[in-house]
C-alpha cells in the first residue's frame, strides 16, 4: 500500500537518493524521522525487542498523531489513559491492566510520552472473546460488523493452508491441527477489531492515527491492513515493519533491520499435543 517513497520530505531526501534503491524495501533507521504523510502509519515490531519500542517512540514523536491506537489492551482499558495516568509508567500500567502476556510495560511507556496529547484506542479483543472463536467462529464473536469485515467469508484454501503452516512453525509443531486452524480465526479477529478501532479512531480525530501492533498485524496482504482498506480503501495506509535480519519479501510497504536480542529457544522440551 505505498503512497510515497520514503525520505522524499526535505528532511532526508538527500539520505533516501544517495543510499536506498527507487524500488527498495528497506529503510534506513534515520528515515523513520521523515516517513511520507498517511491517514494511518503501523508501526510493527518482534514484541520483545526494545529497540523496536525505541524506534516506535521516536516515529511517533515525529509523525505527532492525533490518535495512538494499541493492540495490547482493549478499548475499556485506553480509557483509564489519562493524563493523569499518562504521566506515571507505574500508575498507567496499573490502570491498563497490563497483561503479563506482554513483555515489560517499561519498553513501551516511551510511546506514550512521545505523543502526550494523542487519544489512546485499545484495540484488542477480550481474552473470554477470543477463547469463543474455537466454538463460535470469528464473525460471531466481532458481531454485527463482521460481513463490512468481510470475517462472514471463508480463507481461500491456499491462504488458510500457508497461514496454518506459518501457525503450526510459530508453535514448534507442538499443537493439534484444530488449535491451529483455531488460532488463524483467531488472528483474524484481533485483525479485524484492530482495523474496527483504526477507523473508530480515524473517524473521531481525523487522524493521522499510529498504530502499534506486531509485524503479523501490519502485513499488507491478510493483517489489519487488508481489513482496513476493505472497509475504506480511500484511506491511505503506510505499513513499516521491524526484522531482525534481512527480508526476502516483506508484505510490508518499507521494514527496518535492527539488532537482535538474546533469548531462550521456545521450542526446547515441546512435544507434539495430539
Amino acid at each position: 500500500m505505498r503512497v510515497f517513497p520514503p525520505g522524499t520530505g526535505p528532511l532526508l531526501a538527500g539520505l533516501f537518493l544517495a543510499s536506498v534503491p527507487v524500488a527498495a524495501d528497506e529503510i534506513d533507521i534515520s528515515q523513520i524521522l521523515d516517513l511520507p504523510a498517511a491517514d494511518v502509519i503501523v508501526l510493527g515490531d518482534v514484541p520483545d525487542n526494545p529497540t523496536h519500542h525505541l524506534n516506535q517512540a521516536t516515529a511517533v514523536a515525529a509523525l505527532r498523531p492525533a490518535a495512538l491506537v494499541f493492540e495490547m489492551f482493549g478499548p475499556e482499558a485506553a480509557l483509564a489513559a489519562t493524563p493523569e495516568m499518562r504521566a506515571s509508567p507505574v500508575r498507567l500500567e496499573q490502570a491498563l491492566g497490563w497483561a503479563a502476556e506482554w513483555p515489560d510495560f517499561a519498553m513501551y511507556y516511551p510511546i506514550f510520552v512521545a505523543a502526550p496529547d494523542a487519544a489512546v484506542v485499545g484495540g484488542a479483543v477480550a481474552n473470554d472473546d477470543k477463547r469463543r472463536v474455537s466454538r463460535d467462529g470469528a464473525a460471531k464473536v466481532l458481531g454485527p460488523s463482521a460481513p463490512v469485515f468481510g470475517l462472514d467469508k471463508p480463507l481461500d484454501a491456499q491462504e488458510r493452508a500457508l497461514r496454518e503452516a506459518r501457525q503450526l512453525e510459530a508453535q514448534c509443531s507442538a499443537v493439534p491441527q484444530e488449535m491451529v486452524s483455531g488460532r488463524v480465526e483467531t488472528q483474524r479477529l484481533a485483525d479485524a477489531a484492530l482495523a474496527r478501532a483504526v477507523l473508530a479512531a480515524l473517524a473521531e480525530t481525523g487522524g493521522p492515527v499510529a498504530v502499534i501492533a506486531g509485524n503479523g498485524s501490519g502485513r499488507t496482504d491478510w493483517g489489519m491492513p487488508r481489513f482496513l482498506t476493505r472497509v475504506r480503501p480511500d484511506v491511505t495506509v503506510l505499513s513499516i515493519a521491524q526484522f531482525e535480519e534481512p527480508a526476502t519479501d516483506a508484505p510490508h510497504d518499507y521494514w527496518i533491520v535492527t539488532p537482535t536480542v538474546a533469548r531462550e529457544d521456545p521450542c526446547q522440551n515441546l512435544t507434539r499435543g495430539d
